[in-house]
């Protein structure tokens, strides 16, 4: 039996097949080959095109079929991931009816603290567990004020996953883990945010029907069957947010384990079986895969939107022609603190953590006669580092101290010298895995499947690839002091 994960990411599309039986991933593909365009067509702006993701998704799993290193008919259950907070708009013929505002998009900010204040600080930290901010419920409220002919049109609301599940199987569903990333979700209650609901003046209406995040949530139809070049009938079992199906494919399930990520953005998740909110909404807490009313697991999510898009802005900028391994080796020949220079990543929108501020991304200290690219390089790495620092930090200040975080080798993980700044930094031990987003939602479908008789037989086979302990804790620790120096003067200067 195989099973298959869809991760619907930021820059690309990437597919997973996994043997159930021996937890092997036996092909991945992903698509576009480069990354996929961000539209932003204002400042602070950030759109995708649904029908975009849904293509990638077609061309991605040919693609992987065209390995040819499995039978396509063995696949018997389908997981998605997909990048959280995004807005889509559907009509009653299912069609998207504007681009999705994606989890970048930083229009929806006033709108989201203006609700803040008038529903009331405490009231939303202890019902929603979060400030409205700029997630999913603020930005239909801006489209609701801002293009009300498109909001007419809308006949149900969903995060990416539900809506490539939809053009999967036809149905609409969602789960009370995306609606509590959305803000739509109302932990005391149980429900839908009456408080929400009222203040925005949203019909109930739009949400789709409410389903466990492991269930059958439709089977693949006739047409997305011949699309894919798979068998009809597969059904979709399982559906989560990118932060909370890498911390599954992580085994980060249980209340104290900690995840982290540095794809676009980076994060670090932790999890709790407390009702946890941070008084200014720094970092947020949202129902994790295995949320019960009465078994609660709640992921405390800390965001950094400018991570691995500053690397990526920074390699297209100043070094189009090199491969980031190639990136990597010059950065590993400057010493550590980059002779002086440091890198502030938060150019990719409004910071949560940064108490919603756009500062910008920012060089500083650069001397024209020492630094070269090799040293941007590394600043670069090492300023991507300091930013998780400064969000640990914070839930550290909230009581979460992890004892060791866990990551998949992917993206900025790939690189040793982000690898020692984040440990040192962070000053907290590292495991490594052979994991990634698509993986992970292939787990989550034998999971959701029956597959898997529980957690434990699903992680049985999981070993770290390594081990990282900080070394020079003392040392990234004096070079953060001056990071952290050259943020507080943009903090002091900025608006939101």
């Amino acid at each position: 039996m195989l099973l298959l994960g869809i991760d619907v990411g930021t820059s690309s599309i990437k597919v997973s097949v996994v043997e159930a039986d021996t937890h092997t991933c036996v092909a991945s593909a992903q698509f576009p080959e480069t990354e996929s365009p961000i539209i932003s067509t204002k400042p602070g702006w950030a759109e995708q095109s649904p029908d975009a993701w849904w293509k990638d998704v077609q061309t991605a799993i040919r693609k992987a079929h065209a390995s040819g290193k499995y039978d396509p008919s063995k696949i018997v259950a389908i997981g998605i991931a997909y990048q959280m907070h995004g807005l889509v708009l559907v009509d009653k013929d299912q069609l998207p009816i504007r681009n999705s505002i994606i989890w970048c998009d930083s229009r929806a900010v006033e709108t989201g603290e203006k609700a803040f204040q008038t529903i009331g600080e405490s009231k939303c930290l202890s019902r929603l567990l979060n400030s409205p901010g700029n997630f999913t419920a603020s930005k239909l409220a801006w489209v609701k004020k801002n293009e009300p002919e498109h909001y007419k049109r809308i006949h149900k609301i969903m995060l990416p996953g539900d809506f490539i599940a939809m053009k999967l199987t036809g149905k609409m569903n969602t789960s009370v883990s995306a609606l509590s990333e959305g803000v739509f979700w109302d932990f005391m209650s149980e429900e839908l945010s009456k408080d929400v609901f009222d203040y925005f003046d949203f019909d109930k209406q739009l949400i789709p029907s409410i389903e466990p995040v492991f269930a059958n949530h439709g089977e693949l139809t006739a047409d997305a069957a011949k699309a894919l070049a798979l068998t009809k009938g597969i059904p979709v079992t399982y559906k989560a947010g990118d932060q909370p199906n890498n911390a599954l494919s992580l085994n980060v399930m249980e209340p104290g384990e900690v995840a982290a990520t540095a794809g676009t953005s980076g994060v670090i998740y932790g999890v709790t079986d407390s009702l946890f909110f941070d008084k200014q909404s720094r970092v947020n807490s949202f129902a994790h895969v295995n949320y019960e009313s009465g078994k609660k697991r709640l992921g405390v999510l800390l965001c950094i939107n400018g991570t691995g898009i500053m690397n990526s802005w920074m390699k297209n900028t100043i070094a189009p022609d090199k491969n980031y391994k190639e990136i990597d080796a010059q950065a590993r020949s400057i010493p550590e603190g980059s002779n002086g220079l440091t890198v502030l990543p938060f150019g990719n929108g409004a910071e949560r953590m940064l108490g919603n501020k756009m500062i910008g991304a920012h060089l500083h200290h650069i001397n024209l006669n020492i630094h070269t690219p090799a040293h941007i390089f590394r600043a670069v790495q090492e300023g991507i580092a300091f930013a998780f620092r400064y969000g640990l930090d914070i839930m550290r200040e909230n009581g979460m101290n992890p004892k060791v975080i866990r990551a998949g080798r992917a993206n900025l993980f790939f690189s040793d010298v982000f690898i020692e700044a984040f440990v040192n930094a962070t000053n907290t031990p590292l495991e490594l895995y052979s994991s990634d987003g698509s993986v992970g939602a292939a787990v989550g479908a034998g999971l959701g499947a029956g597959i898997y008789s529980g957690q434990q037989d699903a992680f049985t086979k999981m070993k770290p690839l390594k081990l990282i302990e900080p070394t020079k804790a003392s040392l990234y620790d004096s070079l953060y002091q001056q990071w952290e120096s050259d943020l507080k003067m943009h903090l002091e200067n900025s608006h939101q």
